[in-house]
């Protein structure tokens, strides 16, 4: 029977390279996804919102209820195709519009509103829900859309 010896000052020098090789087969892996970068230009961008609600109760007991878009800000490219899809969650509807365009429709609940949009101007665009255009109404329910 043979034995192998390693002197002392060799293990660290090997467990550096059997690390070193496996670092190097774990980052160049083709199960491996790159997460940086931008979507290619010609693919059209999806960006998905959903309506909701805060409810609470002042101490006197009355209850008070709050609208809005969810997300609130989303950044859409300049003069890029977007889909945005608009689930509505809370809320029986919200008719609605995006102010500086024609753009204009209405969120149902349980129903998903989708609006094919191409902005050729940049600049701050609101979406603006008419039944819940202040705090009078549960509002003010205003997503803003920035165009850059």
């Amino acid at each position: 029977m043979k034995i192998l010896y390693v002197p002392k000052k060799w293990i660290l020098a090997i467990i550096l390279f059997i690390c070193l090789g496996m670092g190097t087969w774990y980052v160049v892996k083709p199960e491996a996804v790159e997460t940086a970068g931008s979507p290619a230009a010609s693919k059209r961008l999806v960006i998905n919102m959903v309506t909701g609600e805060f409810k609470s109760q002042l101490e006197n007991g009355k209850e008070i209820e709050a609208y809005r878009w969810d997300p609130g800000t989303i950044h859409i490219p300049y003069d890029q195709p977007v889909t945005l899809s608009i689930y509505g969650v809370n809320g029986k509807e919200h008719p609605f519009f995006i102010e500086g365009t024609d753009v204009k429709g209405t969120v149902v609940k349980g129903k998903e509103t989708v609006l094919h949009l191409r902005f050729k101007k940049q600049g701050i665009y609101r979406l603006i829900c008419k039944t819940h255009s202040d705090i009078s109404h549960n509002g003010p329910m205003i997503a803003y859309l920035v165009v850059d």
